[in-house]
């Protein structure tokens, strides 16, 4: 349940992140409604996940699979069930989504998948547990640009589930809409 109302003042802003919410994604996404409280919060987000939307130097899929990883490392169920579905959306293949919470046991990724991943869950821990040897393995098929963005992104899921898992923000039905993982 929710730890803040989902209800927020109807100001201007709002009324227009929900309508391109509803148009793009169908609902109001729980993240969204919690930060419209604060207006402030609400435009930077926006205008931040614009830009992110942008960068593209990552090839998806491995993007994906590490903001995954990143997002069920810290228990974020709705950063799992949202991003399965926008990553299933953008082609990236839904066995490697699906199998994101297991990826040591799985065996539909490759060796470079496989580091992403690690390198998701290292940046992610607390205190982040980022080696050398991680950093010096990604860059035999990373470029400085790549490893940049990989970082970055791992980053900002880590602030998306912080924020949904400590608001108590949880799974709202993404899941309804696409094949996701339990």
């Amino acid at each position: 349940m929710a730890r803040i109302p989902l209800d927020p003042p109807r100001t201007r802003l709002y009324r227009l992140a929900e309508w391109y919410a509803r148009r793009t994604y169908g609902v109001v996404p729980d993240p969204l409604a919690a930060m419209a409280h604060h207006p402030r919060v609400l435009l930077t987000d926006v205008r931040f996940e614009t830009s992110l939307a942008r960068w593209d130097r990552l090839d998806r899929t491995l993007k994906a699979l590490a903001v995954m990883a990143s997002a069920v490392a810290i228990g974020c169920s709705w950063c799992v069930d949202f991003g399965y579905w926008v990553s299933a959306d953008d082609g990236v293949d839904p066995a490697k989504l699906r199998a994101v919470p297991r990826w040591r046991d799985s065996d539909v990724f490759t060796d470079l998948e496989r580091r992403v991943m690690a390198y998701a869950e290292a940046v992610t821990a607390t205190p982040p547990a980022v080696t050398d040897e991680m950093v010096a393995d990604l860059r035999r098929d990373l470029d400085d640009a790549q490893l940049v963005e990989l970082t970055m992104m791992v980053a900002v899921e880590n602030v998306r589930s912080r924020f949904n898992s400590a608001l108590g923000l949880t799974s709202q039905g993404f899941r309804d809409r696409c094949e996701i993982p339990a």
